[in-house]
């Protein structure tokens, strides 16, 4: 029983982040956003989604298929940043969501510095 309910999750898991990478995919192929943009995009779009109270159910169903994706940083952001809004008022608004993503972003660095270490930079070839 417990290795199907596994299994389940595994499952929710990849189809909600394949739809969250699809989109971006389409956006990407379909529209001239930049990928910076659609990043964005995102992020705002996991914020609505928490202030809704829509993206909690999707993270309840799916798991991490819901909490990697950038989407799921944006939700993260605009959690920290209403917990520290009630407890410190209006300057929980600039440290909430720094306080509350600060593994991510700190991953995000670390990894970033690493690959730029190992990689060899190129220019973009216009093709």
């Amino acid at each position: 029983m417990n290795d199907e309910v596994d299994k389940l999750d595994y499952i929710r898991a990849f189809i909600v982040g394949g739809c969250i990478c699809v989109i971006g995919q389409i956006l990407i192929d379909l529209t001239k956003i930049t990928p910076a943009r659609i990043m964005v995009i995102f992020v705002v779009a996991g914020v609505v989604l928490g202030m809704l109270g829509i993206y909690p159910v999707l993270v309840n169903w799916a798991g991490a298929g819901a909490t990697v994706p950038i989407i799921g940083f944006g939700n993260v952001l605009a959690k920290g940043v209403i917990e520290d809004v009630e407890k410190k008022g209006l300057m929980g608004a600039f440290s909430g969501g720094v306080r509350a993503g600060a593994v991510g972003i700190s991953a995000a660095v670390f990894f970033g510095y690493i690959m730029a270490i190992v990689s060899k930079p190129k220019t973009k070839s216009k093709s």
